[in-house]
């Protein structure tokens, strides 16, 4: 049995639910939103790549290394994006999350904090993991920033570790948050959550 298992996660009028060949038309509408597949530092799958992207995806889960889903509005169903589980290590009960991006529009509003924290109760809560990581591209200074206010911990830079999209190598910034840690970094997402709300209201 996967250590990761099928399941939607929803909260905040977003769901996350396990990505699928249905979601190619919808994955394709969110990434021509600021055609986020031109930016040399993210994953985002070219238009005519989509569904090659969501096979390999697919692949990857069958393999037990990585479980990608796809991010809708709740009340629509329009999809948003996407987010993923990867490198998942069932014997030290550890995940990253990763393979994050979202139709421009989505972007600096409440859908990231949320499914990070949908993500990440559903790592420590459900799954029982002992730590959560991320890793991005060293030049990806939003992503650094965004992973820093959720409260994970720099762990460090793998120097020439990866390829880009176009073909330069990176250095990938690693961050991690302990079991013990989450209880803080979860009041502190709901607050950033309820605070964002108050502030339309």
């Amino acid at each position: 049995m996967s250590f990761v298992q099928a399941a939607t996660l929803s909260g905040r009028g977003v769901e996350l639910v396990p990505l699928a060949l249905e979601h190619e038309a919808g994955l394709r509408a969110a990434a021509a939103d600021g055609e986020l597949w031109k930016l040399r530092i993210t994953s985002v799958p070219e238009p005519d790549q989509t569904q090659a992207y969501i096979e390999d995806a697919l692949k990857a889960r069958e393999a037990g290394h990585r479980f990608a889903f796809a991010v809708r509005d709740a009340a629509t169903g329009m999809v948003l994006g996407s987010s993923s589980y990867h490198d998942i290590l069932p014997a030290v009960k550890r995940v990253e999350i990763g393979y994050t991006w979202y139709a421009a529009r989505c972007q600096r509003t409440h859908i990231n904090t949320t499914c990070k924290l949908l993500l990440l109760s559903h790592a420590f809560d459900t799954l029982g993991c002992n730590v959560v990581g991320w890793r991005t591209d060293n030049f990806n200074h939003a992503s650094q920033r965004a992973i820093e206010r959720l409260g994970a911990k720099k762990d460090g830079v793998i120097r020439g570790h990866a390829l880009r999209r176009d073909g330069t190598i990176r250095d990938t910034v690693m961050y991690s948050l302990r079991s013990g840690e989450w209880p803080e970094v979860k009041a502190q997402l709901l607050y950033m959550l309820d605070k964002s709300r108050s502030a339309k209201e």
